[in-house]
């Protein structure tokens, strides 16, 4: 069971990361600083959505229509550390105390 939590950790570990520079990413595009025009930066960006547009898909079609705001990825964020929070609290589960 250690191992399931172990593994769970991770994964919430890495869709964390993913976030964050998915965050700091759209930020970097809207302020000009990185250029979709540059084949590095399109292959990251491409690949990065296509990793997350699962997660923010349902949110979107929860949320309210918001004109140049997207708040499914903080309602996302949330949710992943909602999900961290209550996988660390319940460890004792996992390693049988």
């Amino acid at each position: 069971m250690v191992t399931l939590f172990q593994a769970l950790n991770l994964i919430l570990d890495i869709v964390w990361f993913i976030m964050i520079v998915h965050i700091i990413m759209s930020w970097l595009i809207n302020f000009n600083v990185l250029n979709l025009r540059q084949p590095l930066v399109a292959q990251i960006w491409t690949g990065l959505n296509g990793l997350l547009e699962p997660i923010y898909s349902p949110i979107r079609r929860i949320l309210p229509s918001t004109p140049g705001l997207d708040l499914a990825p903080l309602v996302a964020f949330i949710i992943l550390m909602i999900l961290q929070r209550a996988l660390i609290n319940n460890a004792g589960f996992f390693y049988g105390y």
